[in-house]
């Protein structure tokens, strides 16, 4: 297996991407009472870990706007991402 190192100009350029994405994002979010946060990029593995809080925590279809919504507009807008996570309760926030 080939080990593909990143170095740390890479990954800020990436998470920098991301959260400017996760912007427009998250006012979809707040306006139905709901909200995001990212936790992590991995630059290597193109996973971005995601927090939801306020009324997406324990909705019925948060499922469905972590993947339908979240996830398709950060894969479809940068380059890089090729999936989106909840994270575990005792991740960080970025």
């Amino acid at each position: 297996m080939t080990q593909v190192l990143v170095d740390a100009q890479d990954l800020d350029s990436l998470q920098t991407r991301v959260l400017q994405v996760v912007e427009i994002i998250r006012p979809a979010l707040q306006a139905d009472g709901g909200d995001m946060y990212v936790n992590h990029v991995d630059a290597l593995s193109g996973v971005v870990t995601v927090t939801l809080t306020g009324a997406c925590v324990g909705c019925p279809v948060s499922h469905m706007t972590l993947k339908d919504g979240i996830e398709r507009t950060l894969v479809s807008r940068v380059d890089g991402v090729l999936k989106v996570v909840l994270a575990e309760k005792t991740d960080s926030v970025l």
